[in-house]
C-alpha cells in the first residue's frame, strides 16, 4: 500500500513539472566474448549528480529495485543472475527502512553461454530514481544487446 501511495505521490509531482522531462539515468549497453561459447553483458547506469538507482536487492516496502528480464532465445542460456557491485545502503525515512542504491555510476553484468556464435541479448529493465526532493515514477526500457 505505501509503494502505491509513492508511486501516485510521485505521477503527481511529475504532472506539476509541466513540460519539463528529467532523464537523470542514461543507459548503455555492451558486451565482451569471455570464451568460445561464454560471453558477459554490462549494462551500464550514468546517474546525475544527487539522484540515486535502486540497487536489484530492495526488499518489500520500498521502492522500485531494479529489475532485469531476459528474452528467452535459442541462441544463449543465462549463466546465474544478474551481478552488481557492493550498493550503498543506508536507512530513508521516507520508506522506513533500510535502502541500497547506487550514486553516480553502476554497471550491471550477466553471464550468457553461447549456443552459436553470435547472439542478440534482448529483454527489458525497470527501474526508479530518486534525489533528495523527490521520485520518479519507475520506468521499463528495452534494450537489445549484440554479442559477436
Amino acid at each position: 500500500m505505501k509503494k502505491m501511495l509513492l508511486i501516485a505521490a510521485t505521477i503527481l509531482v511529475s504532472l506539476q513539472l509541466h513540460a519539463q522531462i528529467l532523464t537523470p539515468v542514461k543507459w548503455s549497453y555492451g558486451s565482451k566474448k569471455t570464451g568460445k561459447a561464454e560471453a558477459v553483458i554490462f549494462v551500464k547506469a550514468t546517474i546525475d549528480a544527487g539522484w540515486h538507482l535502486y540497487s536489484q536487492t530492495v526488499k518489500e516496502g520500498g521502492p522500485v529495485k531494479t529489475t532485469f528480464t531476459f528474452a528467452p532465445s535459442p541462441a544463449y542460456t543465462l549463466v546465474g543472475k544478474t551481478h552488481e557491485p557492493a550498493p550503498i545502503t543506508r536507512y530513508e525515512k521516507v520508506f522506513s527502512m533500510n535502502v541500497s542504491f547506487f550514486e553516480k555510476q553502476v554497471i550491471f553484468q550477466q553471464k550468457i553461454k553461447l549456443k552459436a556464435g553470435q547472439a542478440t541479448v534482448k529483454g527489458t529493465l525497470e527501474y526508479m530514481t530518486c534525489n533528495d526532493k523527490q521520485c520518479l515514477p519507475p520506468e521499463t526500457i528495452e534494450f537489445s544487446i549484440p554479442v559477436k
